[in-house]
């Protein structure tokens, strides 16, 4: 099978928890303190993620500077386009209780959410897909922590949207369409930065891991910490570890 078509299987499968998880939520009245709960945890596998795949990948490619820049430039861009979708209806998409506004209280914020689900998605996507272009193992860790947040994301996304009257078409249209975009993404990671040089992959790289740290910041902490905040710091270092192992299970 062709390297690029490997990276496009490995997003799809990843994209794929996102429709697990909105099945969850939108099916089963699971309760706010499991969500949140369950969304500290993959809070906590993402950051891992971020600290020993990519920023830790991406300085032994290139150096601080390109790690630098590339983490701070993903940072920026994901919260300009966050705030912008924010004043949309987008805010809280990742919320399970009646936070979300429904299309009568603000119109087109269904449109905004799509699009916030797809910002959130495709930077996880993107460094799955170059990953793929150290061999193979990078990027098989790479997709396990991005399934493992997943799923809590879909799950509290999806009941936030019932809770705001959204239809099941619209909710398992949404993820099923991010999950194919998640296979897009890592095709194009895969293929456009294949013949990039090493200082250029490495600030992608930590780009990608500088929108995917703010988003956990703005997007999946304030849920867990709003309903299961006793809890938020144990299970969000349980995410960590789990994270952290799978890193190191070959070494």
């Amino acid at each position: 099978m062709p390297q690029w078509l490997q990276a496009g299987g490995w997003g799809l499968l990843a994209g794929s928890a996102l429709l697990i998880g909105a099945a969850v939520g939108y099916l089963v009245r699971v309760p706010p303190r499991v969500v949140a709960t369950v969304m500290g945890f993959g809070a906590g596998v993402l950051m891992s993620a971020v600290a020993f795949e990519l920023v830790d990948e991406a300085y032994q490619q290139a150096g601080m500077l390109p790690t630098t820049a590339g983490a701070v430039a993903g940072a920026i861009a994901y919260t300009g386009c966050n705030i912008l979708l924010a004043r949309r209806g987008a805010r809280h998409r990742k919320r399970s209780g009646d936070q979300q506004p429904s299309e009568d209280q603000q119109s087109g914020s269904g449109t905004a959410i799509a699009l916030g689900a797809l910002l959130d998605g495709i930077p996880e996507s993107i460094v799955i897909g170059a990953s793929l272009l150290g061999g193979g193992a990078v990027g098989a860790v790479t997709v396990a922590a991005v399934f493992i947040s997943n799923v809590p994301e879909g799950l509290s996304s999806a009941a936030g949207m019932r809770a705001a009257g959204r239809s099941g078409r619209y909710v398992f249209g949404l993820w099923g369409a991010i999950a194919a975009v998640s296979a897009l993404a890592a095709i194009a990671g895969y293929t456009l930065l294949g013949d990039a040089p090493a200082a250029v992959l490495a600030g992608i790289t930590a780009l990608a891991a500088g929108a995917i740290l703010a988003m956990v910041a703005d997007t999946m902490i304030p849920e867990a910490f709003e309903n299961a905040h006793l809890l938020t710091g144990l299970v969000t270092v349980a995410g960590f570890l789990v994270a952290f192992g799978l890193s190191h299970a070959g070494g």
